[in-house]
């Protein structure tokens, strides 16, 4: 109710706005005297242009007002019709004549009519032009000679307008009846001739802006100093209390009626009880709310960790055997925003987790206890037990640092990175997937393309020190870049074995690495990669395989001494038949060259898989891989195949039970055929029961 009183007097109040913005011509005049009408004429013929030709005469309304002669319209209807056609040329002054079809109408005179009788005769010398065309008003030709009598209507109308004062000049040539039309306007500045200091300005621009109900004319104007007529000014108050009506209805429809008071009243007696305990919850959020702020970790850094507990066993090869062995890995990672967009991540890791390589003599070469082999878990760091930096060893269980990294964006599209212990696998995408040591691929060889590996890039314990940027170039396309260095912290290099794998930034053992990701559709995703790298040791580095260390062959198949220079290329691509369903493949190709003989080594590795999103239940993943693993393809110079060469093979599949968001449980196979390319070996199967913890 409240809100109607409220709109209501709004609409009276812009009743009185809009009243208050009228030209005072417009107001009703009652003359002094009955015998005011002839005086008044003469006046009126004062002010009217006696040489003004009326060429488009304008439409009468019905109306007993008065309007300006510039907006005059006589329509040619009834007994001014049956007019003859022949008239003398027009030579003196016209005015519209009214229609007998509407008697009553004249829009020339916006004041009522005053109580004295209309006078029957005139003063001046009236006669009728007939119309040309008989869809062409008629014009009346006025002089001031002698006195012509006319139809009553006519003599009522011409004594209308003697007995008005509100009578403005006729212009020079009255418009079209098209252009009398007026047009609505948005805002007051479309009116040209108002200004800021007009006495109505503030009531036009409310009217206007606020209420849109007041038009303009189509040449920009408002005139207003021109009276209206009564049909003028209906039309307006009509125009504007219709969108008052339309205001109080947009802001009643959805008040609440008495009735939903009463019924809101009464549930809150009823539920009386349940608000309050409600309540009581409220404040104890907040006062928990507020405890926490006041002792959390830090404002600026978040902890997020994974811990993984396997059971895993192998086959026999040539009378080695292993034992089951119940192994763990845990990681903890701080990540710390100084700025919302920027990130530093510190890692700290121990684990338990000895390779299965040594024990089933699947690494034999001369870096052996490297461990090296294709036997290797998805989990577990590519050296482990010992520092390969100084070859010293790392004791079970210890904790140590293997990421620090800081990541910061510099615009939209390029981002940059650089760490003390980094990783090419915290830049580059990962495009199969199989990639997640703890949730996809089981085996070592499933995760990666060999060129993203090589030179320690995915060695789980942050061997190198790396910089770089990320360059989205689109949302299709992606280029990443590193440079990294093994020993860049050593300030000498002492050789073997005390620096195996040299000193310095730019010295010792580096990598020059890029991605190219590409994505042509929403379903395929392709990464091209390539590296070169140098190494002070004769080792590719990349943790697949025993052909990975003393990579390339002398004479008596003994690893040629000195470093070694590689050129990687890679290429990976996963096709998404279906939201569930994908299947990934990836090539890589390395070519080593020793540095101090001739001789070099080609290396290939091919994977082929479908992998299956959401099997059996949401959250499950699966995956079945087939491929070659890493292995000597060519040789050349004084380079050697390694004896009863053999192409190896690798088959896996898993399947990925998700207990919950923070649990899952993956048991999975892999074997392995001419394992470590070599009929030496027997075919050997590596089974393993991976328990995935994640906060």
């Amino acid at each position: 109710m409240k809100a109607r009183l409220l709109f209501s007097a709004g609409g009276v109040g812009l009743l009185y706005l809009l009243v208050g913005s009228l030209p005072l011509a417009a107001m009703p005049h009652v003359p002094d005297k009955e015998t005011s009408g002839a005086q008044e004429l003469t006046e009126l013929q004062t002010e009217i242009s006696l040489n003004t030709t009326v060429e488009n005469p304008a439409k009468i309304p019905e109306t007993d007002g008065l309007k300006p002669a510039d907006a005059v319209e006589v329509e040619n209807t009834g007994e001014l019709a049956n007019l003859p056609q022949d008239s003398a040329k027009l030579d003196r002054p016209q005015i519209a004549a009214s229609t007998a079809e509407n008697p009553a109408e004249n829009s020339l005179n916006l004041a009522e009519k005053p109580a004295n009788p209309e006078p029957q005769t005139l003063t001046a010398e009236t006669s009728v032009i007939p119309a040309q065309n008989p869809q062409t008003p008629a014009i009346a030709q006025t002089g001031t000679s002698a006195p012509v009598p006319t139809e009553t209507s006519t003599s009522q109308k011409l004594a209308e307008i003697a007995n008005s004062d509100s009578l403005e000049p006729a212009a020079a040539n009255s418009e079209t009846p098209e252009s009398t039309e007026l047009e609505q306007v948005t805002s007051v500045s479309q009116l040209s001739d108002v200004r800021p200091t007009d006495w109505a300005f503030q009531a036009l621009q409310s009217l206007v802006e606020r209420y849109g109900c007041i038009a303009g004319y189509p040449d920009g104007t408002f005139r207003g100093n021109r009276a209206m007529t009564r049909y003028e000014f209906a039309a307006g108050l009509n125009a504007c209390l219709d969108k008052v009506n339309e205001l109080i209805k947009a802001g009643t429809t959805n008040l609440a009626t008495k009735e939903d008071l009463t019924k809101l009243q009464r549930l809150q007696e009823e539920f009386a009880a349940e608000l309050a305990t409600l309540r009581g919850r409220v404040d104890a959020l907040e006062s928990r709310t507020a405890e926490l702020e006041a002792n959390q970790f830090s404002t600026t850094t978040k902890l997020s960790g994974e811990a993984i507990f396997s059971v895993a066993d192998t086959t026999k090869n040539n009378n080695s055997d292993t034992q089951t062995v119940f192994n763990y890995r845990v990681r903890l990672n701080l990540l710390t925003s100084f700025t919302g967009k920027d990130t530093l991540i510190t890692g700290l890791q121990a684990y338990n987790i000895r390779s299965f390589g040594p024990q089933l003599g699947l690494s034999t070469g001369a870096f052996s206890g490297l461990s090296d082999s294709q036997a290797r878990l998805s989990f577990e760091p590519q050296f482990p037990g010992i520092n390969p930096q100084n070859l010293s060893s790392i004791d079970a269980n210890a904790v140590e640092l293997y990421k620090l990294l800081y990541v910061f964006p510099v615009s939209n599209s390029i981002t940059l990175f650089a760490g003390p212990k980094a990783e090419t696998s915290d830049a580059f995408q990962a495009i199969t997937p199989f990639a997640g040591e703890g949730q996809e691929s089981i085996s070592r060889f499933g995760g990666y393309n060999p060129v993203v590996r090589v030179s320690g890039g995915t060695s789980g314990s942050g061997l190198a020190s790396a910089g770089g940027f990320i360059w989205n170039l689109s949302k299709k396309l992606n280029l990443t870049a590193l440079y990294g260095s093994v020993n860049a912290a050593l300030p000498n290099d002492l050789g073997f074995p005390a620096t195996p794998l040299g000193a310095g930034l730019f010295n010792g053992s580096t990598i020059a690495a890029a991605q190219l990701t590409i994505k042509p559709t929403s379903s395929i995703d392709i990464g091209l990669n390539y590296a070169y790298s140098r190494h002070q040791l004769n080792i590719l580095a990349t943790g697949l395989s025993d052909a990975d260390l003393g990579s390339i062959l002398g004479r008596n198949r003994e690893p040629v001494s000195g470093g070694v220079t590689m050129n990687s290329f890679g290429g990976t691509a996963t096709w998404r038949l279906s939201p569930k369903v994908a299947v990934s493949t990836y090539g890589a190709w390395i070519i080593a060259d020793a540095e101090r003989s001739n001789a070099s080594t080609t290396f290939n590795s091919w994977m082929v898989g479908l992998h299956f999103r959401d099997l059996l239940a949401q959250g499950n993943n699966a995956g079945i891989l087939f491929g070659q693993p890493l292995d000597r393809d060519s040789v050349s110079g004084g380079a050697r195949f390694q004896t009863n060469k053999a192409t190896p093979y690798h088959l896996e599949a898993y399947y990925r039970f998700k207990v919950n968001d923070n649990i899952s449980i993956t048991p999975g196979a892999f074997v392995l055929f001419n394992p470590e390319g070599t009929k030496n070996n027997d075919t050997v199967g590596v089974g393993v029961l991976r328990t995935t913890f994640s906060f």
